[in-house]
């Protein structure tokens, strides 16, 4: 069958866009997993992009094939009924975790950037945020179409100027010392494990949508490449900044230090990635609990955002240091699976 590439580099576009989030966009994230352990992270990071690209092209192919029209349904068919019950519940718990990474990087922006109160940052976050979930979901497409690639373009604007910079090769090729240096082994599997996990919410209905198993084959793919030539981009230019763990938003910084007539745009792009997170995030938890519950939207918004609020007043960079990982780990057994399921091209895959 002929694929239809307009639709491949679509479903390319939504993959790139449900993974780079705030943790992704700060640079917070990167540093976590990879950055922090020098060349050794970027070997990390040709892995992860080898997951991303296998199976997260699997994982939906999958998803069409069976018909799966939420995540759920592809957790059932991975896991069986009760496991697949037991995983939908942790994702339902990952997802509010996430949310409240993601407003407590809100905060973040206004405090280390813009001199504010976190609280204010985090407050006007979820006022816009439940003012778009009201309205429609249009919204966070059309600011996705615009943040995503401009984020793009500026990662490779400053992998551009940091070649430039003296000691770039040095530094490199650099491996510090890490007491923990044992998680730059497990980093790439619970990443990429991490993040396939929480953009079934996503991926799934969408290749439902699509049907063609080539195209989506493609997407997968081409999404999964272009997530790891960002990944490598954003690393060559982390490595440039010393003491790279002690700042909240890296990726900020270094736009101040070596390109800061474009920072505040920057800062913009950095937060609108964070917005359109947020609200991707609630409304997959909506979407959740309304299949067991029937309470009007305002309502069970404002109550994810109460849980979300409570927990984001933890430090943005500890609670990204600590629940990212933790989250990777138990995703752990999705890709485990995901991988262990038999498919084939041309044959079904029940």
């Amino acid at each position: 069958m002929k694929t239809n590439w307009g639709a491949a580099l679509q479903i390319a576009a939504v993959y790139v866009g449900t993974v780079v989030g705030a943790g992704f966009a700060t640079g917070r994230e990167i540093v976590e997993f990879f950055s922090r352990f020098g060349f050794i992270g970027l070997i990390s990071i040709l892995m992860s992009g080898y997951i991303f690209i296998i199976l997260g092209s699997k994982a939906m192919r999958i998803a069409a094939r069976i018909q799966a029209s939420s995540y759920q349904e592809l957790n059932e068919y991975l896991f069986g009924k009760l496991f697949g019950t037991i995983i939908n519940i942790l994702m339902l718990l990952m997802l509010l975790g996430v949310c409240a990474v993601m407003l407590a990087g809100a905060g973040a922006v206004f405090e280390e950037q813009m001199g504010l109160s976190r609280d204010i940052g985090i407050i006007i976050t979820i006022g816009l945020s439940i003012v778009v979930m009201i309205v429609g979901i249009k919204g966070l497409f059309a600011v996705n179409t615009f943040v995503v690639p401009m984020m793009i373009a500026f990662s490779f604007l400053l992998l551009i100027i940091s070649i430039k910079l003296p000691n770039f090769t040095k530094q490199l090729l650099y491996i510090p010392y890490a007491e923990d240096g044992w998680k730059a082994v497990v980093a790439p599997f619970s990443y990429a494990a991490l993040n396939l996990t929480l953009a079934q919410a996503v991926l799934v209905p969408v290749a439902a949508e699509i049907k063609d198993d080539q195209t989506i084959k493609w997407g997968g793919i081409l999404g999964g490449a272009a997530l790891t030539v960002i990944l490598i981009s954003s690393h060559m230019t982390l490595v440039m900044l010393p003491n790279l763990e002690a700042f909240e938003i890296p990726m900020a910084v270094i736009m101040k230090t070596i390109a800061s007539s474009l920072f505040w745009i920057y800062v913009i792009i950095i937060y609108g990635e964070i917005f359109t997170s947020v609200i991707g995030n609630v409304f997959g938890i909506e979407r959740q609990v309304r299949k067991y519950v029937s309470i009007p939207t305002i309502v069970t918004v404002s109550i994810i955002f109460v849980i979300c609020y409570w927990i984001s007043l933890i430090n943005y960079g500890t609670l990204l240091s600590y629940l990212y990982p933790l989250f990777g780990y138990i995703s752990l057994i999705f890709i485990i699976l995901l991988w262990m399921k038999p498919f084939e091209d041309g044959k079904d895959p029940k």
